[in-house]
């Protein structure tokens, strides 16, 4: 990574907790990982129960389950207006790939966005950068959102690489195609997912701001409105706080997302 971004960004330190509206509609997306059955339906009943009642929010709200609750929610998703997204995704269309699933089949049942490199991918399967690109790709090429996701370790973190791995991640995962209409950023410190620890706001607004600058430098010509989601023990005790950091455009929401009473919770910011 060019040393002239990561300057710039030390330069301009991490900017000040937004107070005006930002251009880019923010988004609240929920990764239910490896959980939930069939019954868990009523969760999605339960959420859209409360959409109903309550003032439309003033952002998007996707719930991404596994892929064995797809066909189950996607009525359900579809009649509360929330979004529907898959975790993960081939970047081949079709083929001899015992166990997954392509981009296509994902559009076929409902989708309208995948996650694709999220940590626990990167970690336990061995994705690279590369293999993130691709998948990205495969999500443009069947007319869905990439949600593609970036984040330093711990052990990063703690030498002071947090700049220069995010920002490499960026342009090494984000497809040159990649526009704000197609392609969504979500920053997951790792060493603060599921552990109930985040970083403080001057911190997320400091890697929140050269994910911008980064995306600018991979020649995104809509940089400015490609929302950039924050993950990483959101809940709804400290989702006011760290949605009105600038340069963060909705939360990409783990364990929170599973009930429907603390995935509103963090819905809520917006409401």
């Amino acid at each position: 990574m060019p040393g002239s971004l990561l300057d710039r960004r030390i330069a301009e330190g991490p900017g000040p907790i937004m107070t005006e509206t930002k251009t880019p509609r923010p988004l609240v997306a929920g990764n239910w990982k490896m959980n939930g059955l069939k019954a868990s339906a009523r969760e999605i009943t339960a959420l859209g129960e409360k959409l109903a009642a309550a003032k439309p929010p003033g952002c998007e709200i996707l719930v991404c389950p596994p892929a064995t609750l797809l066909s189950t929610f996607a009525p359900l998703t579809s009649k509360a207006g929330i979004g529907l997204g898959a975790q993960d995704c081939h970047a081949k269309p079709s083929g001899a790939h015992t166990g997954d699933i392509s981009a296509e089949m994902l559009a076929d049942i409902g989708c309208a966005y995948v996650i694709v490199g999220h940590s626990e991918r990167r970690a336990d399967h061995a994705e690279s950068d590369e293999i993130v690109r691709a998948k990205a790709e495969a999500t443009h090429r069947a007319g869905l959102t990439a949600i593609i996701c970036v984040g330093e370790t711990e052990v990063e973190r703690d030498a002071g690489d947090t700049l220069e791995i995010v920002a490499g991640q960026i342009a090494d995962s984000v497809p040159k195609a990649a526009t704000a209409a197609n392609t969504v950023i979500a920053y997951e410190p790792i060493w603060a997912i599921g552990t109930g620890r985040t970083p403080g706001a001057d911190d997320v607004a400091e890697v929140h701001g050269l994910i911008r600058s980064a995306l600018e430098m991979h020649a995104i010509t809509d940089a400015d409105e490609m929302r950039i989601l924050y993950g990483g023990s959101v809940k709804p005790a400290n989702a006011r706080e760290l949605m009105a950091v600038r340069n963060v455009d909705g939360a990409l929401v783990g364990g929170a997302s599973l009930k429907a009473e603390d995935f509103w919770g963090i819905i809520e910011a917006y409401v």
